[in-house]
């Protein structure tokens, strides 16, 4: 993970947030790269979803929503966890930390931090939202709160969506968007933190149907996606909710986990919910305004069922990171390489363009094709140091091609074309270059 961070600082993938003031923690910014990796596994999610289904529709719910919202959801009460506070070294800790020794408020416990024994409070409750103020005077009457999660915008909107699409139940509703959460441990880069994006999709059956059979169908679906994005196989699985995990109102649960390896190693990148009635029989109570579902052929009215797949849009990133870096030894280099095995779909850098040398024309001849790709997909242009060195930097930003004018281009018009993964040349007419790698990436 230390080799991965410095990486994505290195080359422009992910910053600390506030980095010149000392940063802020566990806020990232996504740098050139990052932005486009993130932005090529989100439309990808997001064609998955809702593009290529005619029973899916999106939407882009507000972060800021009337504080009923979070009341009905049960956010206000019961997002909490029990938190302690050392006097001494004002650190703050979960209650369940596993390195506090003793019991937090006696003379016995110590604190994890500095040693100091007797200094640690009693557990209180700490609610996970943040607040804010709408308005201009900072009362109880003017609390809002910063989204905890996006899936609540969808629930108060299913009749709005339902209507003016005129779907029928089955049908789904997907948005992605920012969340928040203030999180008492937050780490791991960018596994666990406090700003953070969701994909998430709540998917509407009838509760006298087949809502199980739904359940299994986006359970199977959902691992296809993930293993799409080239996961590893043997890094994915399925992790069942037990009695005690379960939340009260769900009738089942699984999380999509993967192996992050070190001392992460399998965590949950997506969760898949029954979560029955519950949500919309909230919100249906707290505002008093009916949502049901009227199914005219059968003259009955329901509350829908709920199937929700939600992704974490940054740990889905990591996850694609962890798998794709690897070091490799070079046959005839002492350095070796190292390598971001990226999906080509996913890499930010689809090309790289490079003259073989800064005179014969070919600066120009190269600048040229680098122009006419980039109006099909993101390329990079470099002329500046060996071609060696040129082809690593690519490499470890997991451009998957490389693409080098020479002599000989300028004599019968074809350019070299490296491949990432295997290190094979071949030579291409300069003018089947473009049609060549999307063919490969899929655009």
């Amino acid at each position: 993970m230390e080799k991965l961070v410095s990486l994505c600082k290195r080359r422009g993938f992910i910053f600390q947030s506030s980095e010149i003031y000392g940063g802020t923690g566990s806020v990232w910014d996504y740098g050139p790269l990052g932005v486009e990796l993130k932005r090529n596994i989100k439309d990808r999610w997001w064609h998955a979803m809702v593009r290529a289904r005619d029973d899916i529709e999106g939407l882009d719910a507000a972060i800021l929503m009337h504080p009923r919202v979070w009341e009905a959801s049960g956010h206000v009460a019961g997002f909490t966890d029990p938190l302690i506070d050392c006097r001494n070294c004002r650190k703050r800790f979960r209650a369940d930390d596993p390195k506090i020794k003793g019991t937090p408020g006696g003379p016995d416990a110590q604190c994890p931090a500095c040693g100091m024994k007797g200094t640690l409070s009693e557990p209180r409750m700490f609610n996970l939202m943040f607040k804010t103020f709408m308005g201009p005077v900072e009362d109880s009457a003017a609390v809002v709160y910063l989204r905890p999660e996006t899936a609540q915008g969808i629930y108060v909107n299913f009749l709005n969506v339902q209507q003016s699409t005129r779907q029928k139940v089955p049908f789904g509703i997907a948005q992605i968007g920012k969340a928040f959460r203030n999180e008492i441990t937050p780490g791991n880069f960018i596994f666990r933190t406090r700003e953070f994006e969701q994909m998430e999709m709540q998917f509407f059956v009838d509760p006298d149907g087949d809502h199980m059979q739904w359940f299994e169908y986006w359970k199977a679906r959902r691992m296809e996606w993930h293993r799409a994005l080239g996961l590893t196989e043997g890094r994915l699985l399925f992790h069942q909710h037990t009695a005690e995990e379960l939340a009260h109102y769900a009738r089942a649960a699984f999380d999509i986990q993967f192996d992050f390896g070190g001392t992460l190693g399998f965590q949950e990148i997506e969760g898949v919910h029954h979560r029955g009635d519950f949500d919309l029989g909230r919100h249906q109570e707290f505002s008093g305004k009916k949502l049901e579902y009227f199914d005219q052929p059968n003259n009955r009215r329901y509350v829908p069922f709920v199937i929700e797949t939600s992704v974490g849009a940054d740990r889905t990133a990591l996850a694609v990171l962890v798998n794709a870096y690897r070091e490799e030894a070079v046959e005839g280099e002492a350095e070796g390489r190292t390598v971001l095995g990226l999906h080509p779909a996913l890499a930010p850098i689809k090309a790289g363009v490079f003259p073989l040398v800064k005179k014969d024309g070919m600066p120009e001849f190269a600048e040229k094709l680098a122009h006419e790709l980039r109006t099909r997909f993101p390329v990079f242009y470099d002329e500046s140091g060996a071609i060696g060195r040129r082809y690593r930097r690519q490499d470890e930003v997991g451009t998957p091609f490389c693409v080098t004018v020479d002599g000989q281009t300028m004599a019968d018009g074809t350019v070299t074309v490296r491949d990432r993964d295997t290190l094979a040349q071949a030579r291409v007419a300069a003018d089947r270059v473009g049609a060549l790698i999307g063919e490969r990436i899929g655009a």
